[in-house]
């Protein structure tokens, strides 16, 4: 083969060039670190979200960190 001859991909072309850097952070990805910290990393907060009165009084507790949460007690 010569030089003049192109390298060809194994999948094709890329479609254009890559972000530097880490990738953003989400939301959902801020919520997940959140409830880690504070021990609830097991909790499945996407269904607590539906029911707001939940969801805000789980907020409220997270925010005051007054007492000890004890995240069970969302899941209901």
């Amino acid at each position: 083969m010569g030089e003049e001859r192109g390298v060809q991909g194994l999948g094709g072309e890329t479609g254009g060039k890559e972000p530097l850097g880490r990738p953003r952070r989400r939301w959902v990805d801020n919520i997940r670190t959140d409830l880690q910290e504070v021990g609830c990393g097991y909790m499945d907060w996407i269904g607590l979200v539906h029911d707001r009165d939940r969801w805000r009084t789980l907020v409220s507790a997270l925010m005051n960190l007054r007492g000890s949460v004890k995240c069970g007690e969302f899941l209901d």
